[in-house]
């Protein structure tokens, strides 16, 4: 008796149903991508323009009314602002430690202590503090006095609503501002000692840096420098560096002003 085959074990298993529930992530997707309905924290907003900061002035003047008048000049500009007023020199220092002025304007006269004094003062206890003097003489010696004492640039009270503005941008930007009539006494002065032979400075920079000082005290570039002498900016600001060290200075203001007295500026 012959027994019947068996019948044979399927090829493919039977299909059955995938179980409930997402889906799994396809290659390449995020493994972590958020539910829907995860809420989602908000995106940082982009940064916005750097904000404007105005230069700050202190401002000394023994005279209210006058300090009234530089005031509505002043803060009349986008760009300048009067964070404090002093009537003598020494409320002016005093002022100067809580109020951290970027610029000091000072009358030449004041009582108890004068805006020569204070300016002495302030160059030796901020020295990055910028100074103007602002005075009613149009006198040579006030104005080289002031000169010593670190200001950078002497302003006549006549002329105020026209120099001053721009006397404080200057000063900001690290150039001297130097009325027509002082530039002719700084000229003179050294044409007169160079006559009599009196206190003629001697030649302590090469001629190279001589041409560099020139161009730097004229208000060009060191780009524009390097163009017109044909090197480097680099090299340019080498000349500067070992002047700035040979002549015991800070920076280019004071360039200019050794530029102005040993007679490299022209008239």
């Amino acid at each position: 008796m012959t027994t019947p085959p068996m019948n044979p074990t399927p090829v493919n298993p039977p299909r059955t149903h995938p179980p409930e529930g997402p889906a799994p992530h396809a290659a390449g997707s995020s493994a972590s991508a958020p539910h829907p309905s995860t809420p989602q924290p908000a995106a940082a907003p982009p940064e916005g323009p750097q904000k404007f900061h105005p230069t700050r002035i202190l401002l000394a003047d023994d005279h209210a009314l006058v300090r009234r008048g530089v005031r509505l000049i002043l803060d009349g500009e986008p760009d300048l602002q009067v964070v404090a007023e002093a009537g003598d020199g020494a409320e002016a220092l005093a002022l100067a430690r809580i109020s951290s002025p970027d610029l000091a304007i000072l009358d030449v006269a004041m009582p108890r202590m004068t805006g020569l004094q204070a300016a002495r003062e302030l160059s030796a206890l901020h020295p990055g503090l910028r100074i103007l003097m602002l005075t009613m003489y149009d006198n040579e010696q006030y104005f080289f006095e002031a000169l010593k004492a670190g200001a950078s640039g002497y302003v006549l009270k006549s002329v105020a609503d026209r120099d001053l503005v721009e006397a404080c941008r200057s000063a900001m930007r690290g150039e001297p501002f130097l009325y027509p009539g002082a530039v002719t006494a700084l000229i003179r002065n050294y044409l007169d000692r160079v006559r009599h032979g009196e206190d003629v400075p001697e030649k302590v920079l090469t001629a190279r840096e001589e041409e560099v000082l020139k161009l730097i005290a004229e208000g060009h570039s060191s780009k524009e420098i390097a163009e017109t002498l044909v090197i480097s900016v680099k090299t340019v600001e080498r000349h500067r560096a070992n002047m700035l060290h040979k002549l015991g200075m800070r920076d280019r203001l004071e360039l200019t002003r050794y530029a102005i007295r040993v007679g490299l500026i022209e008239p």
